[in-house]
C-alpha cells in the first residue's frame, strides 16, 4: 500500500491478540457528518414547537404583516365560539368557516382536548410545519439522493421566516401538508397496485386544500404536472388517473357548497371573496406591474436563497439544450415544486396585495427547487450534454455544470449559516408582549363593568383565543356596523394607535366613546399600541349626514388621532 493509500485508512493497534478491522476514515468522517447534519436539523425543527405563546418576533423584517395580530382568531373563531360559548356562528359578523373549514374543525376537535388556547393553536400549526418537512424529505428521496433530501429540508427548517410564520396558527403550514401528501402519492402512482383509486384520494386532498385556504386554485398545476408527468409512459392508465382525480375533486367540493346552500351560509362563503377582492390599476398593463410587485416580494422570504432560485431557474433555460436541464424539466418533482411557487406568485399577481405570510409556500418550494438542482448539476453523468453535441462541447457542459453546481452549493451553506444565526437570535429571545397586552387589557374590562363584558375590535378574535373574552369584529362582517352594534351592544372597543374616520362615524351612531386605557405590543409602529375605550350607549341613534360623525364629538373622550 502506497502512502496516498495509508493516509486514508485507519488501523488500530493490536489488542488481545486480535487485529480490529479496518475502517475508512472517509466512511466515518461522512458517519459524524451525517449524524451532526441530522442533529442541526431536530435542533431547529423542535425550536418550532418552543415557547408558542410568544410574539410574532419583533423588529423582523416582516412586521407589517397583519396576521400576527389578525388570523389566528379569524380562521379559527368558529372553533373558539363553539368551544368557549357553545355557538360557532354569529350572525353578521366575520365567519369564514363555511368557505375554510378544515382548519377550524380540526382545532374544535383539539380544543376538546386541550382547551381553548393559543398555545394549542399554534402547536397543531407546528406540527403541520414538522410534518411538512418529513414529506418534503420523502418527496425529494423518492427519485433523488439522501442528501438532497436533506439540504431541502435543512433550508427549511433553518430558515427565519418560516420559523416566524410557522409559529402562528395560520393556514399556510396545513395548505402546505395536503400539497405535499397529495405530491408524494402523485408521483408514485406508476408503483401502486390500484393507481386509479389512490388517483380519487389526490383528488379528495385537493378538496381538502380548497377548503383549507382558496388560493389552493393556484397550485393546481403543480399536481396536475406531478401526475402527468410520473405516468407519462403509462398510456389511458394516464388519462384514467387524472379523470379519476378530477372527478373526486369535483364531487366533494361540490357535496360541500350543496351543504353550505342548504345551511343558508352561502352569503358567509362569498364575502370572504368579497373582502379578499383589491382594487387594481386602471391601466392596461396593471397585470405585468403586480407580477413585478410580487415577484419583487419574494426577497421577504430570503435574500440569497430565493434569488438564488431565481438565477437556477434563468440557467435552466439558457442551457436548455444540454442533459442535465433536460432531466430537471422532465423531473416530476422538480416541476411540481416550480408550479407551487411560480402558482402562488401569481396568486398574489391576480389579487394584487402580496402579503409576506403568503411566500411561505413560495419559500418552501423554492428550496426544493434549489436542492434538487444543485444535486443535478453536481452530478456529472446528469450534466452531460445533449447527443447532438460534439464531445468538446460536451466536456465544456459539463465542467461549466460541476462548476456551478459547486458554487450554489457554497452559496447554500453560507446562506443556511446566515440564517440558522438569525433563527437562533428569535428562538433564544422571546417576547410576550401580545399576551400581556390582552390579558392587561381582559382584565381592565372585568374590574371595570360596563354593561356588556363583550370587546369590539379588529384583533377581537384573536383576544379571545388569548384570553377568553367575547368579542366581535369592527371590520368585517356581513351587515354593517352600525347595525352589529344595535344588535350585540358590545360595552368596549379596542383600535390600535389610531381611529379610522369610517369607523368613528359607525361608532357614533349608536355610542360615545370614552377613551380609558392602552397597552403596549409589538413592534410595528402604526400598530404597537392597543387602545382600548367604553362605548356609552345613546338614548337615540344619529343620523349620518356627510361627515359629521367622522371627528370627536361633544361626550366623547378621544386621545388619539382621528386619520
Amino acid at each position: 500500500m502506497n502512502t496516498a493509500s495509508q493516509s486514508n485508512w485507519a488501523t488500530a493497534a493490536p489488542k488481545s491478540g486480535f487485529i480490529r478491522k479496518v475502517v475508512p476514515v472517509s466512511h466515518s468522517l461522512k458517519r459524524w457528518g451525517a449524524v451532526l447534519w441530522v442533529t442541526l436539523i431536530v435542533g431547529f425543527a423542535a425550536a418550532h414547537l418552543m415557547h408558542l405563546q410568544a410574539d410574532f418576533p419583533n423588529q423582523s423584517p416582516w412586521s407589517s404583516d397583519w396576521a400576527k395580530y389578525t388570523d389566528e382568531g379569524w380562521y379559527g373563531n368558529a372553533a373558539i365560539r363553539a368551544r368557549l360559548f357553545g355557538h360557532w356562528y354569529l350572525p353578521g359578523d366575520f365567519n369564514p368557516a363555511p368557505a375554510v373549514p378544515v382548519w377550524p374543525a380540526l382545532e374544535w376537535l383539539l380544543f376538546g382536548v386541550t382547551g381553548v388556547s393559543v398555545t394549542a393553536a399554534r402547536a397543531l400549526a407546528g406540527c403541520f410545519f414538522l410534518t411538512d418537512m418529513a414529506l418534503a424529505y420523502l418527496l425529494v428521496r423518492m427519485q433523488h439522493s439522501r442528501w438532497a433530501a436533506a439540504l431541502a429540508v435543512t433550508l427549511a427548517v433553518t430558515s427565519p421566516f418560516l420559523y416566524s410564520f410557522s409559529r402562528l396558527a395560520i393556514l399556510e403550514p396545513m395548505l402546505v401538508c395536503f400539497l405535499l401528501t397529495a405530491l408524494n402519492l402523485a408521483i408514485r402512482l406508476p408503483r401502486m397496485k390500484h393507481p386509479v383509486l389512490m388517483s380519487s384520494l389526490i383528488g379528495l386532498l385537493y378538496t381538502l386544500m380548497l377548503l383549507t385556504k382558496t388560493s389552493a386554485a393556484f397550485l393546481l398545476p403543480a399536481l396536475a404536472w406531478a401526475m402527468l408527468q410520473s405516468l407519462r409512459n403509462q398510456g389511458i392508465l394516464r388519462w384514467k388517473c387524472t379523470a379519476s382525480a378530477a372527478l373526486a375533486s369535483a364531487m366533494s367540493f361540490a357535496g360541500w357548497m350543496a351543504f353550505v346552500v342548504h345551511a343558508q351560509m352561502l352569503k358567509d362563503y362569498r364575502y370572504l371573496f368579497y373582502i379578499n377582492k383589491y382594487p387594481k390599476p386602471h391601466a392596461w398593463y396593471w397585470p405585468a406591474v403586480s407580477f413585478w410587485w410580487s415577484l419583487h416580494g419574494v426577497l421577504w422570504a430570503d435574500r440569497i436563497l430565493l434569488p438564488l432560485t431565481g438565477i437556477l431557474i434563468i440557467v435552466l433555460v439558457m442551457a436548455w439544450p444540454t442533459e442535465w436541464s433536460r432531466q430537471l424539466r422532465q423531473d416530476p418533482v422538480f416541476g411540481a415544486s416550480f408550479l407551487s411557487a411560480a402558482g402562488y406568485i401569481f396568486f398574489m399577481t391576480y389579487q394584487n396585495h402580496p402579503q409576506p405570510r403568503y411566500y411561505t409556500v413560495v419559500a418552501l418550494f423554492s428550496f426544493l427547487v434549489l436542492a434538487l438542482g444543485v444535486e443535478k448539476l453536481l452530478n456529472s453523468r446528469g450534466a452531460q450534454a445533449a447527443n447532438h453535441l460534439s464531445l468538446r462541447e460536451s466536456r465544456r457542459h459539463i465542467a461549466d455544470a460541476s462548476g456551478g453546481g459547486w458554487a450554489l452549493l457554497l452559496a447554500l451553506v453560507v446562506a443556511v449559516g446566515v440564517n440558522a444565526a438569525w433563527t437562533y437570535e428569535y428562538a433564544a429571545r422571546p417576547q410576550y408582549t401580545l399576551l400581556e397586552a390582552a390579558q392587561q387589557l381582559t382584565r381592565y374590562i372585568d374590574q371595570h363593568p360596563n354593561g356588556n363584558r363583550m370587546l369590539l375590535s379588529i384583533s377581537g378574535d384573536e383576544i379571545t383565543l388569548l384570553t377568553h373574552l367575547p368579542t366581535l369584529c369592527d371590520d368585517f362582517g356581513t351587515v354593517d356596523l352600525p347595525t352589529k352594534l344595535a344588535q350585540y351592544e358590545p360595552g368596549w372597543w379596542a383600535t390600535w394607535n389610531d381611529i379610522d374616520p369610517g369607523t368613528l362615524e359607525d361608532l357614533h351612531v349608536h355610542h360615545s366613546l370614552e377613551q380609558v386605557a392602552s397597552f403596549h405590543a409589538m413592534d410595528d409602529p402604526e400598530r404597537n399600541v392597543l387602545v382600548l375605550f367604553k362605548l356609552h350607549r345613546l338614548p337615540e341613534p344619529r343620523e349620518i349626514e356627510g361627515a359629521n360623525l367622522q371627528q370627536p364629538l361633544p361626550g366623547d373622550r378621544i386621545d388619539i388621532p382621528v386619520q
